[in-house]
């Protein structure tokens, strides 16, 4: 198949497209963004809302289901990858950069600006916590693990390549194929660019905020850039050696430094405090998280603006990235069971998370409450470091957060790249290192862009755009897995 595919030379000519509109109509374009997205938040939220909460009890069923035991690939076949390094290579694909940059600044802002009430207050600490549990939990995973499963049946059972469209073939039948398709596979891409362009221009803000912090170093845009310039060439070096080797081995390498990192938060900070804080944050969310899934509130403004703000931006990002981490955990999952794919995918990230936000989020809440740090007060980049400032050996503490930022940036890139690869390639398995490549420099050259018109409100838009079409496709998805797994028991 040749490797100039319909997908890939349309895809090229709007993405050059829009970054030129980017440099020459810099105005009209940060303008367009604000208007577009105050009318996405306002009018799809309730939509968005639905949908991640339906995705999140059809996941829960179909791992209890009696389908659980169907392997995504031949009857026989054994995973590919041990359990360990599987969850490694999801989890740092899955949660990014994210985990880093929201993990002090989100928990910290609910307990300041909660939905309800003035914040601020020891009765807030909690819902700080569980309300950030609520966006990166179970309902985020869930969206996840569908779009992979989608994608592992077709891939690994039936042999089909590896992209979006080949999903919706138990749906569409021969209109899967030709145009259809084409359009399907485009819309993913354009989800992966600007949801993993968010990621990166956070890590790039974070690591400009960590120097500054440390070192410094002018916190502005020239230095975000060359810190992107310089992360470029490091992800794509490690995108040219495959995925047994550059994403593995940093997979692995991250998620040890992190869990390193983790430990040193618990154990230095306020441990009894942090435990008590994840045990009450799970309680609260395992009586809320249905209900805070479906908020809307209709006729309280504050409740209103702070779940589109939040909840709905956070369904949107998920959905954004459901082609390239669906992609890449699909490609990491052949040989599971359905069952024991339903629960790794959302039980693990989601535990894990839970206590990661509790520990950082439940330390910069701790100091606000008792030590009379401003911890709320800070920019959502800088938050992390402050908060650092106050352990020892903060300077080393530091630095590692920024190494363990770098790699994370390295990883989420890196996945990406392949992802996109295999997207633009009629779904190779193992896309050339030159289309890998050139992923890489769009991937930063469209997040540079971003970054001038807007920052995060740039990010935001682009995502909730992209997610939008990209949301109809899940729900075909969803009615292919059913169509696949009834036809599949009958023949057993």
């Amino acid at each position: 198949m040749s490797r100039f595919t319909t997908v890939l030379k349309v895809s090229i000519v709007l993405i050059i497209s829009f970054l030129l509109f980017g440099v020459f109509f810099t105005e009209q374009l940060e303008s367009g963004i604000t208007v577009t997205q105050s009318f996405l938040f306002n009018h799809f939220g309730w939509y968005f809302q639905i949908l991640v909460t339906a995705l999140l009890i059809f996941a829960v069923y179909l791992g209890f289901s009696k389908y659980g035991k169907i392997r995504l690939g031949k009857p026989d076949e054994k995973p590919e990858f041990s359990r360990l390094t599987w969850f490694t290579m999801l989890f740092s694909a899955g949660i990014g950069i994210g985990l880093l940059f929201y993990g002090v600044s989100e928990p910290i802002s609910h307990f300041a600006s909660p939905p309800i009430g003035d914040g601020g207050e020891a009765s807030d600490a909690v819902t700080g916590v569980s309300s950030t549990w609520l966006h990166w939990g179970l309902h985020a995973w869930a969206i996840y693990a569908l779009v992979a499963l989608a994608l592992a049946l077709q891939q690994f059972r039936y042999e089909a390549p590896g992209l979006m469209s080949t999903t919706l073939r138990p749906v569409l039948g021969k209109h899967a194929y030709g145009p259809a398709a084409t359009i399907v596979d485009i819309i993913a891409v354009f989800a992966t660019l600007f949801g993993v362009a968010a990621s990166l221009g956070l890590g790039s803000q974070q690591i400009n905020s960590g120097l500054q912090a440390v070192f410094g170093v002018p916190y502005n845009l020239g230095v975000q850039f060359i810190i992107m310039a310089i992360i470029t060439v490091i992800f794509v070096t490690s995108a040219s050696t495959g995925i047994h080797r550059g994403i593995k081995y940093l997979s692995n390498i991250n998620l040890s430094i992190t869990g390193l990192f983790l430990l040193f938060m618990f154990i230095a900070g306020p441990t009894l405090f942090l435990l008590n804080m994840f045990a009450s944050g799970l309680s609260d969310y395992m009586q809320n998280f249905i209900g805070w899934g479906l908020r809307m509130s209709p006729v309280d403004a504050q409740e209103a603006d702070w779940t589109q703000a939040w909840t709905v931006f956070y369904w949107a990002w998920w959905i954004s990235w459901t082609p390239f981490v669906g992609m890449f955990v699909a490609r990491i999952s052949r040989g599971r069971t359905i069952r024991e794919f339903i629960a790794g995918v959302l039980l693990l990230p989601s535990i894990v998370s839970f206590f990661w936000f509790s520990t950082l989020g439940g330390s910069a809440i701790f100091m606000e409450l008792y030590d009379g740090r401003d911890v709320s007060s800070q920019s959502l980049e800088g938050a992390l470091f402050y908060v650092i400032e106050a352990y020892p050996m903060s300077g080393l503490i530091s630095v590692l957060a920024i190494f363990v930022i770098t790699i994370f940036f390295v990883t989420t890139a890196d996945s990406a790249t392949f992802v996109l690869g295999m997207q633009t390639t009629g779904g190779s398995l193992n896309p050339p290192t030159s289309i890998k490549i050139m992923w890489g420099v769009f991937f930063v050259t469209v997040t540079a862009v971003l970054l001038v018109v807007g920052g995060l409100n740039a990010f935001q838009t682009s995502i909730v755009v992209s997610a939008l079409p990209l949301s109809i496709i899940i729900i075909l998805m969803c009615i292919g897995i059913m169509k696949t797994l009834i036809s599949e028991h009958k023949q057993n």
